[in-house]
């Protein structure tokens, strides 16, 4: 059974993470990555305030 949807209000923030299994050391898994959020900025219409991507933080 699906989760119900999430009452998302334009006038609020939110602080959204997205974890990926592999770690984005390739230029290339960078750029995919940033060219998703694009096209989802696209069909969504939503401000993006910070990005910050890691290849890894744990040393």
């Amino acid at each position: 059974m699906p989760r119900p949807s999430r009452n998302l209000r334009p006038e609020f923030c939110y602080y959204v993470t997205v974890r990926c299994n592999i770690r984005l050391t390739r230029l290339e898994c960078r750029e995919v990555l940033l060219y998703a959020i694009k096209r989802c900025q696209e069909k969504y219409v939503f401000k993006l305030y910070a990005l910050c991507m890691m290849s890894n933080h744990s040393g």
